[in-house]
């Protein structure tokens, strides 16, 4: 026992460090094999470790998942086809073939007689579908919208500052320059200068 704490003083603290994680390791193992571990369901099996994070809840049925960008994408799609002529031009084509087929043609060839409960049925399921996805294509655009403002906003907010900035600048250099002295002021006062010594030669050369 002297000799084994003698041994792990002398190791280095990287070396005695990994020497106590392979005895937890070892540790978790054994806990495992003996069942004393708690495991959590988790997808596709268990866990033992806390820090897995649960993705799925544990059930007898799991329900179908779906990716919402890539729903959200062909629900935009739809909803742009919808919203062009082409889409009128067909339908009107479609209503018509219809119309014609269950009025003009024999009694055996017909499946929509009038009133053409049937055609209605398809049209108020084509409107009933129509409608939600027009609203998650609106929303869609919606959310773009909004982050474009906010980028807009973020954009001017910049430009904003770097003009105050450019502004107190300017305004800076403004006022230096106004304390710089210029060619005529130095003119005038060198002048003034050579004025004074000439008098205080006359004045010397009067004594």
């Amino acid at each position: 026992m002297d000799a084994d704490r003698k041994g792990r003083r002398d190791e280095s603290p990287r070396q005695r460090l990994q020497g106590e994680l392979r005895e937890l390791r070892q540790l978790r193992e054994l806990r495992v094999r003996e069942g004393t571990t708690p495991r959590t369901e988790a997808t596709g099996g268990t866990r033992t470790k806390l820090d897995q994070p649960r993705t799925s809840r544990p059930g007898l049925i799991s329900l179908p998942t779906y990716d919402p960008e890539a729903f959200a994408k062909l629900s935009e799609r739809i909803a742009r086809f919808l919203g062009t002529g082409r889409f009128i031009v067909w339908m009107t084509v479609v209503i018509v073939i219809w119309v014609m087929w269950n009025t003009m043609l024999p009694g055996s060839y017909r499946f929509d007689n009038y009133p053409f409960i049937f055609l209605t049925l398809v049209l108020s399921l084509q409107a009933s579908y129509a409608a939600p996805l027009i609203l998650l294509a609106q929303n869609r655009q919606d959310n773009r919208d909004r982050v474009n403002m906010e980028q807009d906003r973020a954009r001017s907010d910049r430009n904003i500052a770097d003009t105050e900035y450019l502004a107190r600048e300017v305004a800076a250099l403004r006022q230096g320059l106004g304390e710089v002295a210029t060619r005529d002021f130095i003119r005038s006062e060198l002048q003034a200068l050579i004025k004074e010594l000439d008098g205080q030669r006359e004045a010397s050369e009067l004594l």
